[in-house]
């Protein structure tokens, strides 16, 4: 049976503290939420601390599916979740095994996950964009013993890499509707057929606070994508750090209607929209894609009135005439992550939507995610400086220090954002030495990111140490390029970094050494891009090719990204 495992240090025995710690005999500031701690139960499993209240929302909608507007409540999803529990046992799903989702967002994706916390099992979701490659990587990592997808993608499935469907994997497909809706692929299982199953007849499995119920893939600050792995505890004190109190950071009440277009693999739509969606009791309403006209007829007809965004459907919203014919007056929350918001594109979208809130939050998968978030979406609110990230979520610490010392920083001094609390994860799977990178000995997580706390308690995000490329919100690693990249015969060394662009944020630029073979002679720009382009997903291929002598390296051998992305700039700026 494939279980989640992880060698790491016990941070549970690591007590966050306002006392003042001592590092290297200096002083050490640490910041602490604007808002008062609060209690939290996180010793219940994910799916009872999400339908807690369902006995007062039992007959209340729960998710609208945007395609289909077909509308399920919340007593129907709950009653679906322990059917598909007890039909995925059937299938030899048990606590501790791996199931990976690889969906659009749909009422299937929410069911899956809540049905494998009923079971104690673990769920890893992927972007079923991705290629047939890039998807078994993470299969293969995560050890996954049973994948549902839709029928459309079962093919990516198929590769000579996956062990043959039906034998040594075990797919549930989820139909794309149209005039097969009830087909299923040969050797496959029908995701309806599992609700056929007894809802009686779910296991009783003990589940422990501290066992896995989550399995994002994250580069961290650097590296290729890794599994995170994500307790019950974890995940229930994040989302409880945002909606749970009587002054919630995040105010959602059971009338609001939550925006579900970001997509649930990552993990900022999966925790702040759908997570405390549920926990609150209120509408999810759920698209599968972004397209401009159907997002703006769902919420003049659905009234949504709360929308998390990343910075290009801010950009949308803000600039595109078509918003002009549609009434957006019930929207009156706009959260915006997964990348900085400009302060310029931030201020047109509130030109936009004069009557809603506009803020920001910021997170990392590692942190379980949310970190801090706008003091203007709490129920008590204040207000929130333009370009500033809110304050850091209660429950948790945070402390600034100089990325080359190690030393801790007082308020308006720029440097690496470290967080801790019982919502950070409990390490990456499999890897003891990229969680004690991550995790140092006294439980605190090293974001990457460079900001600083200003006087209001604030936080401002200005530069990273991490390597990783933030394209729409999505991370590229840069060194998943590079080892691709390095298997062309054409090509003897390669540096991947981030190039600004209007649209997407940043998009990967690759700094290329031609082998001195015919295969590197005859290399071009377009070569390049199409040998990237067919092996990934579609954020992760190289927009720009530069050719280079030599890639610019440290005495140690390590890539010196910064110098690269300093001729980038001179460059466009030239």
């Amino acid at each position: 049976m494939a279980t989640v495992s992880v060698e790491v240090q016990d941070t549970d025995q690591i007590h966050p503290t306002t006392q003042p710690e001592t590092t290297q005999g200096s002083h050490v500031t640490i910041f602490r939420s604007k808002l008062p701690d609060i209690d939290i139960d996180n010793t219940q499993p994910l799916h009872t601390y999400c339908f807690e209240k369902l006995h007062l929302v039992s007959d209340k909608p729960c998710i609208i599916d945007g395609s289909s507007g077909k509308i399920y409540t919340y007593g129907e999803i709950h009653l679906l979740c322990r059917k598909s529990a007890a039909g995925l046992a059937a299938l030899g799903v048990g606590h501790g095994d791996v199931v990976m989702v690889l969906l659009q967002n749909c009422p299937e994706f929410v069911i899956t996950l809540m049905a494998c916390s009923m079971l104690g099992a673990v769920t890893t979701s992927a972007n079923p964009f991705y290629t047939s490659h890039e998807i078994h990587k993470q299969f293969k990592a995560s050890d996954a013993k049973l994948v549902v997808t839709q029928s459309s993608y079962v093919e990516k499935l198929q590769s000579a890499e996956f062990p043959v469907i039906g034998d040594g994997m075990t797919v549930v497909v989820v139909s794309d509707g149209g005039d097969d809706y009830d087909k299923v692929p040969e050797s496959c299982h029908g995701f309806s057929d599992l609700f056929n199953a007894n809802e009686d007849d779910v296991p009783t499995v003990v589940i422990e606070p501290n066992d896995p119920v989550a399995l994002p893939f994250s580069s961290g600050t650097t590296g290729l994508p890794k599994g995170v792995i994500l307790t019950h505890k974890s995940i229930i004190t994040s989302v409880a750090q945002q909606v749970d109190g009587d002054n919630p950071n995040l105010y959602i009440t059971p009338e609001d209607v939550f925006l579900c277009v970001l997509p649930l693999f990552h993990i900022f739509s999966l925790s702040s929209v759908l997570l405390c969606s549920l926990r609150a009791g209120c509408v999810v309403l759920m698209m599968k894609k972004f397209e401009m006209v159907s997002l703006l007829e769902l919420i003049q007809k659905h009234r949504i009135s709360i929308a998390a965004v990343v910075p290009p459907l801010v950009l949308a919203l803000a600039k595109n005439p078509t918003v002009e014919n549609y009434d957006l007056t019930s929207i009156r929350i706009v959260l915006s992550g997964g990348a900085p918001l400009g302060n310029e594109l931030e201020d047109a979208l509130r030109r936009r939507l004069p009557r809603a809130v506009l803020g920001q939050g910021y997170g990392m998968t590692e942190a379980g995610p949310v970190i801090s978030m706008c003091p203007a979406f709490a129920k008590e609110a204040s207000p929130c400086k333009s370009g500033s990230c809110g304050s850091i979520v209660r429950n948790a610490e945070m402390k600034i220090v100089d990325p080359d010392t190690g030393v801790s920083l007082r308020y308006n001094q720029p440097g690496e954002v470290c967080i801790r609390g019982e919502e950070i994860m409990k390490g990456y799977l499999n890897d003891p030495e990229s969680t004690s990178k991550t995790i140092d000995v006294d439980g605190w997580i090293h974001t990457g990111d460079i900001g600083y706390v200003d006087d209001d308690e604030e936080i401002f995000i200005v530069d990273r140490v991490k390597e990783l490329i933030k394209f729409k919100g999505f991370q590229v690693p840069p060194a998943e390029i590079e080892a691709l990249l390095l298997t062309n015969p054409g090509i003897a060394d390669v540096a991947v970094v981030p190039q600004k662009d209007t649209a997407a944020g940043e998009v990967p630029a690759a700094f290329v050494v031609r082998s001195s073979g015919d295969e590197g002679l005859n290399l071009t720009e377009k070569m390049v891009k199409d040998f990237v382009a067919k092996q990934v997903v579609f954020y992760k291929r190289v927009h720009s090719v530069y050719f280079i002598s030599a890639i610019p390296k440290s005495p140690a051998g390590k890539i010196l990204r910064k110098d690269l992305r300093t001729r980038l700039a001179t460059q466009k700026s030239s």
